[in-house]
């Protein structure tokens, strides 16, 4: 027990002191260490870029995530959606996969360099609204990835009433969430992301601060942002411009480096696009996104792209969008 301690501290010296807090690439250095250790660093959060997908569909012959080549280029891939009721969907499908399958897939994906991990709540759960108890909620989740062996969550938290309403309840949920998630899944060993809608970071609109006042108390305990650049109206973030440097006038001060501005961190900010069809607006194809992602690396952005989802986006969706600015 004492040599299994020392091989875990010494896992947790690579996730404190390295400079980008990722997996180590030099083979050697994981020489003598046990599976605990080894596992540990397997989980720990990869340095930016973030490529990162989502996948909520059905498609037959697939079960849970899909062959490696589908998503080369990408580094993140989310299993959609761990809800408030259970696991649903992809995340379901998981579920139904074997342990030895389970580990047979999560190796193929580790040695691609692509995390594997769980989306929550999304659209169809409105947890505050719901009178949800966030601490148990975060401890069912949280248990729940460790269960079946992922390498983190991302919190979709959609409950969009809760945020019109302006008495500061949807913030301190996703605060009490988030602390409490942190402490089932540790930083350094789990990756927690959150993907809010673009808006939500505006100042001076929402009564209880918005995700500038999540940010400000629990911005410390999340690996990244998945930023929802689009469903918000038929022209917000559609040209580079509107989408990098100068929101529109209904949501002020929303864009890319608008957010960073206000205190976000721009390493966080990742920008998450839909595939076609996938969403009532806020497209822009490929190539143009790629120019956008070009032109945000050029002003010192190095956060990454995500998209929505996989099978509308794939390979050669993120192969385009990384374009000359990080060649797949």
């Amino acid at each position: 027990m004492v040599y299994l301690a020392y091989l875990v501290a010494v896992a947790s010296a690579f996730l404190v002191f390295s400079p980008v807090n990722s997996v180590p690439t030099d083979p050697t250095v994981l020489e003598g260490l046990g599976q605990q250790a080894r596992d540990i660093l397997a989980r720990a959060t990869p340095a930016a870029p973030h490529w990162v997908i989502y996948s909520d569909k059905f498609v037959s012959g697939v079960t849970g995530p899909p062959p490696v080549a589908d998503v080369t280029g990408f580094n993140v891939f989310l299993l959609s959606f761990l809800l408030v009721e259970g696991a649903w969907d992809k995340a379901e499908e998981w579920t139904t996969l074997s342990a030895a399958d389970r580990a047979t897939i999560k190796a193929e994906y580790a040695a691609a360099g692509i995390k594997v991990m769980v989306s929550a709540f999304g659209s169809d759960d409105v947890p505050t609204t719901t009178n949800v108890d966030p601490i148990a909620m975060a401890n069912t989740m949280g248990n729940w990835v460790i269960e079946f062996g992922l390498d983190g969550i991302d919190v979709d938290y959609e409950d969009f009433n809760a945020f019109d309403a302006g008495d500061g309840k949807a913030e301190e949920w996703l605060i009490s969430f988030t602390t409490q998630l942190r402490t089932i899944l540790p930083q350094g060993q789990y990756i927690i992301t959150h993907a809010p809608v673009a808006p939500w970071f505006s100042p001076n609109i929402w009564g209880g601060g918005g995700y500038l006042r999540v940010n400000e108390a629990v911005g410390s305990l999340i690996d990244w942002y998945n930023v929802q650049f689009y469903n918000q109206g038929v022209s917000e973030y559609t040209t580079c411009t509107g989408l990098l440097t100068a929101s529109s006038s209904t949501w002020p001060e929303s864009a890319l480096f608008q957010i960073g501005a206000s205190g976000v961190p721009l390493s966080k900010l990742v920008i998450g696009k839909p595939a076609t069809g996938d969403a009532n607006s806020g497209f822009m194809d490929p190539a143009t996104l790629a120019t956008c992602v070009a032109q945000a690396k050029n002003e010192g952005w190095t956060a990454g792209a995500m998209a929505w989802e996989w099978p509308d986006a794939a390979a050669s969706w993120i192969s385009t969008v990384r374009g000359s600015a990080w060649p797949v």
